[in-house]
């Protein structure tokens, strides 16, 4: 299969399937969904860990030399700056959905529609980033990509269960939702192709560019799932973390290096 096809069939995969997969979860009783999804949020901390620290970051190193660690190590650190800024703006958007769902004055409605609006437009930005960050794992190497569009699929199964409970909450009916869910992956595709070709002509910055999307992975393990895996400290629940987070951190490096075979 050609590189480009192989790309746009796996960002489809992060972007697309992740969002039917989510609905499954959504015809599970709630009681169990419930006791089902922290679980899922461990393993995806564990295989965003995994990609981050086992794939990307060595590669990174890897292709630009031992002489350019300091700049890869830069780079890294700017990109946690820049993923923090994205948060603050992924916040301020959860914000003003959170504020249109709020109370039931006139224009209830109104709000609620906004409040969708404003999802469709976060997701549709943050798919088109995990597109970019699978077309320069991709060009690194297949078996990168491979592993990457793993625990892409890994963190966006939780978030796009959230994200279609509020679509349904904003009044859609449930087949609305979902269609309207995967048409904002179509955005990976596009992020990805553009990625492609402009990583493709410019191949001296693609180390920088899996620092980058080693950065992403990092910023979202730690400062958006650990955060939440912390809400439930009893000695259970914490073992099961601990047991989740080490599986998913398994399964990336069984997986690279099945597919680097």
């Amino acid at each position: 299969m050609p590189l480009l096809a192989l790309i746009m069939s796996c960002a489809a995969l992060g972007g697309i399937a992740s969002a039917a997969f989510a609905v499954v979860f959504l015809w599970i009783p709630e009681q169990r969904a419930a006791r089902l999804l922290p679980h899922l949020v461990s393993f995806a901390t564990g295989a965003l860990l995994g990609a981050a620290l086992l794939a990307l970051l060595p590669e990174a190193i890897e292709g630009a030399g031992v002489a350019r660690a300091h700049a890869i190590g830069f780079t890294l650190v700017a990109g946690l700056g820049v993923f923090f800024v994205i948060e603050k703006l992924v916040l301020w958007w959860h914000a003003r959905a959170g504020e249109a769902q709020g109370g039931s004055p006139p224009g209830h409605a109104h709000r609620d529609h906004a409040a969708g609006m404003l999802v469709l437009v976060g997701d549709s930005i943050h798919n088109a980033l995990d597109g970019v960050l699978i077309a320069a794992a991709f060009l690194g190497s297949v078996s990168l990509g491979l592993v990457t569009t793993l625990a892409v699929a890994a963190h966006e199964i939780p978030h796009r269960v959230g994200d279609f409970a509020i679509l349904v909450h904003a009044g859609l009916s449930r087949s609305r939702a979902l269609l309207l869910n995967l048409a904002t992956g179509l955005a990976s595709i596009v992020g990805a192709i553009a990625a492609y070709y402009g990583l493709r002509k410019a191949l001296d910055v693609l180390p920088y560019a899996l620092a980058f999307a080693a950065a992403g992975f990092l910023y979202i393990a730690v400062a958006g799932l650990i955060p939440e895996l912390h809400r439930r400290a009893d000695p259970r629940t914490s073992l099961i973390q601990v047991i989740m987070i080490s599986l998913g951190i398994a399964v990336i490096a069984v997986a690279e290096r099945l597919a680097g075979e």
